[in-house]
């Protein structure tokens, strides 16, 4: 067995594998930007290598650099984790070269399996269904342009050597065609290095069902069942579980023999999954091979009691897979949901920052890579954490989570873990009656919580300072005496949530807090207990936290985030800024269409800002001239910056 591993990877993956390390004897090394040098993911550490300052590209991105810090620490293997190199061939192979062990496949099998256009001709002769394509992979504008108007609409266009569901793409119509290519090729490069599309007929409203599959040098294959992770927002995934509910057992068995045919069929080494989707029909089709360990692999670990991490290590020593397929079980049923730092009610635009007061849920699985006080940067993947929940039968595992999520607390981010728990109590989703655009086709309800006025009521319940104060809110640092209404029964508050203002009146005291009425609305909310500076009470079935952060209350209720003030403020002066084209969040300029001089329509796009891995459009507010230009591409901006100017 290995001594020592250079674990290729931050954040909560990085984390997770530690674990397995710790639990092993193995000694493990970190890698570190300057934005993640007191990062979790270093504690424990026989070594820790500093790789950059923090853009993907000039740190875990830098071959190079990640295969000299292994042999300077004395490691005899890399473990990749996902995301970042884990399925980059000349990764693998310059590993190997170093005389290392790469914990995964075989890098000609990651080539070969990582271009999805050799990956379906190798599964067709194998006998795998697989979709109808276009033809071969290209990253030139007008080959696949040509392509998607060969297959028909609606077509799906996917990133030859990407995975994960980034960089995914459909286009319904001739109309978005030029744009949508364009834009899928910068995706492409950006993540992958590799610009190259292929064309596939968009199958409507299918399952994705992936299946675990691990092989020795042995020659064994087998697989550890399935998993349904059709819960996608935009081709990625959000809530996966195992295994896949409602599907026919006959289907099961076909499927999950189709993944082990495919793997043997290419000599599979370590762990590996085969993604398929699933139409109403039940007729499957082979959508693409993951060379790595997934993002959800904790579901498998949970209905199997099986370490994937050690079965990794262990592959990778040479060793034969623990067990034969016919000792493999499943057992009940395990949901796991993704936590992002994104803003579900403005596009799920990504939300970096600091990282306030942090508190989860006990009982229940953490799969997390953050702390208090730590800081979520620009340049990464926007998930933040995982939970994972695991009981006899899937009604009971939905029900875990939901109370997981709600007594979850992140403060200083906006993440999605309430846009998370409307669609798990969603009638659909409980009846497992959903498909890959499921969330997309119901994205509104899901992402808009309306729980303003219900956060002030929260908010107005904080307990007071001082044993003397006769208002909740009567402290010098909270809210200013003169806004309490004197002719309220307790009093009233006054507060901004952005641009709204809101009063909540006390109007009567409670077993254990108050009753509190905003507008024509009133809640019995359980007064808040302090810990740590987090407070946290209750409000109807649900928890609410708050934390006084940078001169306002930050109300978490439900899961979604409120920032709370006393008085008036406003970032920008909306009439100052009608002609700015400025940043919706920190990032990169992907992309700047037009030039000094240009005139441009009302909502036209004027530039293009990528953060987390995605791309977010700056459009024209208005018909003008553009003025000047604040950037160029390449450049790094920040929220609310001016990008360009329109007269």
């Amino acid at each position: 067995m290995f001594k020592r591993v250079l674990i290729a990877n931050r954040g909560e993956i990085a984390c997770r594998i530690a674990r397995t390390c710790r639990a092993m004897g193995i000694e493990y090394v970190g890698l570190y930007t300057d934005v993640d040098a007191a990062a979790p993911h270093l504690e424990g550490t026989a070594a820790r290598v500093r790789i950059g300052t923090g853009p993907a590209a000039q740190s875990y991105l830098d071959i190079e650099r990640i295969v000299a810090a292994a042999r300077e620490t004395g490691c005899d293997a890399v473990h990749p984790g996902y995301g970042f190199l884990s399925e980059n061939s000349r990764f693998a192979a310059a590993v190997a070269a170093a005389g290392l062990t790469f914990v995964g496949p075989k890098p000609e099998t990651i080539a070969t399996l990582g271009d999805k256009a050799r990956a379906k001709a190798l599964m067709e002769a194998a006998r795998v269904p697989v979709v109808p394509g276009g033809g071969d992979a290209s990253d030139d504008p007008e080959t696949v342009e040509a392509m998607v108007r060969r297959v028909g609409f609606p077509v799906l266009l996917k990133p030859s050597a990407g995975g994960g569901g980034k960089g995914m793409r459909v286009i319904a119509d001739a109309a978005e065609v030029r744009e949508a290519v364009a834009s899928a090729i910068r995706v492409a490069r950006s993540s992958f290095g590799d610009g190259r599309l292929i064309v596939e007929r968009f199958i409507e409203q299918p399952r994705h069902i992936e299946v675990q599959v691990f092989g020795d040098s042995h020659g064994n294959v087998a697989h550890l069942f399935e998993r349904e992770c059709s819960l996608q927002r935009r081709h990625q995934k959000v809530v996966e579980e195992a295994p896949a509910p409602n599907l026919p057992e006959a289907v099961r068995s076909r499927l999950v023999e189709a993944a082990v045919r495919g793997a043997r069929s290419v000599g599979y080494l370590n762990a590996g999954t085969f993604e398929f989707i699933v139409a109403r029909d039940f007729q499957f089709y082979f959508l693409e091979v993951n060379t790595r360990l997934q993002v959800e692999h904790p579901v498998t670990e949970s209905v199997t009691g099986l370490d994937l991490v050690e079965w990794q290590l262990r592959v990778a020593a040479g060793e034969p897979l623990p067990l034969a397929q016919e000792r493999i079980r499943c057992d009940g049923h395990a949901v796991e949901c993704r936590i992002y730092a994104e803003d579900p009610a403005h596009d799920f635009r990504p939300s970096p920052g600091e990282v306030g007061a942090v508190r989860w849920p006990r009982h229940v699985r953490v799969e997390a890579g953050i702390a208090a006080g730590g800081v979520v940067p620009p340049f990464y993947d926007p998930m933040v954490a995982k939970l994972v929940t695991h009981a006899p039968s899937r009604e009971t595992a939905l029900a875990r989570m939901v109370e997981a999520l709600d007594e979850t607390a992140l403060m200083g981010l906006t993440t999605n873990i309430g846009y998370l728990r409307r669609v798990l109590v969603d009638a659909g989703v409980r009846a497992a009656q959903v498909h890959t655009r499921y969330l997309d086709e119901h994205g509104s309800r899901f992402a808009t919580h309306g729980g303003t006025a219900r956060a002030a009521a929260c908010a107005a319940t904080i307990g007071p300072r001082s044993a003397t104060a006769r208002h909740p809110w009567a402290c010098a640092h909270v809210a200013d005496r003169a806004s309490l209404d004197p002719q309220a029964p307790l009093g009233r508050v006054h507060l901004w949530a952005g641009e709204q203002q809101l009063a909540a009146a006390l109007q009567a005291r409670t077993a254990d807090g108050f009753r509190v009425g905003v507008d024509d609305a009133s809640w019995d909310v359980a007064a808040a207990q302090e810990s740590d500076g987090l407070h946290r009470g209750r409000i109807g079935a649900g928890t609410w936290f708050a934390q006084w952060r940078q001169g306002l209350w930050e109300l978490q209720v439900h899961g979604d985030r409120f920032p709370l003030q006393p008085a008036r403020t406003r970032r920008f002066d909306e009439a100052a800024t009608a002609g700015l084209a400025v940043a919706p969040m920190s990032g990169t300029i992907a992309a700047l269409p037009v030039a000094a001089g240009e005139r441009v329509a009302e909502g036209a796009t004027v530039a293009v800002v990528e953060a987390m891995k995605m791309e977010h459009r700056v459009v024209a507010a208005r018909e003008g001239i553009v003025r000047a230009l604040a950037f160029r591409v390449g450049d790094t901006v920040k929220a609310g910056e001016l990008i360009v100017d329109i007269e």
